[in-house]
């Protein structure tokens, strides 16, 4: 056997070896641990040494029979083992090694030039696929609308094959990238320190001081709408929840690497082990200055005993001094069968309405159930139905069993600090919480039982995702959405003074709250925390919204809840906060939406 040969059996036992350890790893829950750790260090190094392999021998494999989309498949594991890390650990550098691998394989072209071969068609086709979860996760909007062109044109082109499932996903791909593309948002979601610090408030935040001061270092999010947008198992809703709890790097947190010299005399900056691949990376995620991202578990469409045993283990490895976040977006189920009207809790924290039924025009989003009734009520016992019957569906199997979560399943973890974010139409049966908790009191956030807008006719509820969660992530947008003002390109200086004006609000409430000596401690324990505070400040601009874009004595159901209260002077019709709302709507020129107090 000559040398070529020998080198050829050996690249093949290093495939072996490499994929035994993949499939190793497909199975592991997306939360790192010490036994994840280990075969995720151990497929790493694997496939680091196929790469190297492959680069040293390249010539002689070649000779052999080696194809290009064989040196695109070992380069495609590793990027996808970079993005489970980052589904793992929300480090944003593997996140950005995992599009640099990736973006790599896309511009070589591994996949193309392989003839009408099935088998390459399919692996090119899933490439594009993983690759845009990649760049929609690091909102690269040109490449994103590279790949699903890229996508559709190979679908429509492939006539030999059945691609059924492909028509399919493009469907899905089509359907999410115009939701994603639909608000042109020149500012991250993210968390971004020029954008959402602001400079008059900082000196409240920095004397500041509550008893306990909690930070969230994990989150849980799940999403289940009937017809809603996703693509793969990333949904709309937890899309926009994801990029709410990251923080965004500007330009001045990015630190060049010294740049290499390649063989052909251009210089190349290399990224770690992505300098593998040779690829020209102009920039590198590496400020530490920026505080690590919370650990986010996605779940998508789990059993409820699958998400109850994810927050139970989340809840045993939360340190003493952190708070977790759990996202609830889901249509509901009250298990009555009576019609009922909506009745509102008293005292500010249940700020909405007067008990009336309401008579206000609404469009349910087509994934919400519209028959059900959000609660059942008794003077004497509370919110009895709530507590016994109302819940939320956490995926497609059916209105019953494991695909139910009640509002008492959430109970025993209480007894850690819990931050609750629920977009449901059943949502205020989470009310029930409050109060019952086991040793940590409950912060809660929780959406209108229906969503409102000025013309109803012309919106595609799908197409838009939850408008609680639009308000808590994208508020500017979830504004225009609400008023039927659609963004426009042409128009970037009007929204840059909208979100000026938003900003100013924000800063003051931000003092108000932090210079606050009746704030409730559930508040005042989170509020040191800007990826908290930011959604607490949403929320009281999203109550304020709401509120003043109906009469309050009909507005029972369109207007979300906090629990406890926050302060009575942030409530919908203080001259603070309304203020700013009709501020907002005069410069937009929808003033007429909003009632003037």
């Amino acid at each position: 056997m000559d040398s070529g040969d020998d080198a050829y059996a050996t690249f093949r036992a290093l495939i072996l070896s490499a994929d035994r350890k993949f499939s190793l790893i497909r199975d592991l829950p997306h939360r790192s641990s010490p036994l994840s750790d280990h075969h995720y260090h151990k497929a790493f190094k694997s496939y680091m040494r196929l790469w190297k392999f492959q680069q040293s021998h390249r010539s002689r494999l070649v000779e052999s029979g080696l194809k290009r989309h064989e040196i695109g498949d070992i380069a495609s594991r590793i990027g996808q083992l970079y993005y489970g890390q980052y589904l793992r650990t929300s480090e944003a550098r593997f996140l950005v090694e995992a599009y640099v691998f990736y973006e790599a394989i896309l511009n070589r072209r591994y996949f193309e030039g392989e003839g009408k071969e099935v088998g390459v068609r399919f692996k090119e086709l899933r490439f594009y696929a993983r690759f845009l979860v990649v760049a929609l996760v690091l909102c690269k909007g040109e490449m994103v609308r590279v790949l699903v062109e890229r996508i559709k044109a190979m679908v429509e082109e492939t006539k030999e094959i059945n691609l059924k499932e492909w028509k399919q996903v493009v469907q899905e791909i089509v359907r999410f990238t115009k939701a994603y593309g639909s608000f042109s948002n020149p500012r991250p979601m993210r968390y971004c320190i020029k954008f959402d610090t602001h400079s008059e408030s900082l000196p409240s935040i920095a004397r500041f001081h509550a008893n306990k001061v909690l930070k969230l270092r994990d989150a849980v999010l799940t999403s289940y709408q009937r017809n809603e947008v996703k693509f793969a198992e990333l949904t709309l809703d937890t899309y926009r929840m994801l990029q709410c709890l990251e923080w965004e790097p500007s330009g001045s947190f990015y630190q060049q690497r010294p740049a290499e010299v390649m063989e052909n005399g251009r210089s190349a900056e290399f990224s770690a082990t992505s300098g593998l691949i040779d690829i020209n990376l102009a920039v590198d995620l590496l400020d530490s200055t920026l505080p690590p991202n919370p650990k986010k578990a996605i779940i998508y469409r789990p059993t409820a005993t699958h998400f109850l045993a994810v927050i139970a283990t989340v809840c045993e490895e939360l340190p003493q001094d952190s708070v977790m976040l759990i996202y609830i977006s889901s249509r509901g189920s009250t298990g009555c069968t009576s019609d009922t009207h909506v009745e509102s809790s008293g005292g500010s924290g249940g700020y909405g309405g007067s008990g009336r039924s309401s008579k206000m025009k609404s469009v349910p989003y087509a994934s919400h159930d519209q028959s059900s009734s959000p609660e059942t009520h008794d003077s004497k016992n509370g919110y009895v139905g709530s507590y016994h019957d109302s819940h939320v569906l956490l995926g497609p199997r059916g209105n019953r069993g494991s695909n139910v979560l009640y509002p008492a399943d959430l109970i025993p973890f209480t007894r850690r600090p819990l931050f609750l974010v629920i977009d449901s139409d059943t949502s205020h049966a989470f009310k029930v919480l409050h109060g019952a908790d086991r040793g940590e009191p409950v912060a809660l956030l929780l959406s209108p039982l229906r969503p409102c807008f000025k013309a109803p006719s012309k919106v595609d509820g799908p197409q838009r995702g939850g408008q609680f969660t639009f308000f808590l992530t994208a508020p500017l947008q979830a504004f225009c959405s609400l008023v039927g003002k659609p963004f426009s390109d042409g128009d970037m200086d009007l929204y840059d003074a909208a979100e000026n004006i938003i900003s100013s609000a924000f800063s003051e409430w931000e003092v108000m709250l932090c210079t606050s000596t009746i704030l409730n401690l559930v508040w005042a324990q989170v509020l040191s925390d800007p990826l908290l505070r930011r959604l607490i400040l949403r929320f009281i601009f999203c109550r304020a919204v709401l509120s003043l874009f109906h009469n309050l004595e009909d507005s029972d159901g369109y207007v979300p809840l906090c629990m406890p209260a926050l302060l009575d002077s942030l409530l919908p019709d203080s001259k603070v906060v309304a203020s700013a709302v009709l501020r907002l709507a005069e410069h937009m020129k929808v003033s007429g939406c909003f009632i003037k107090r």
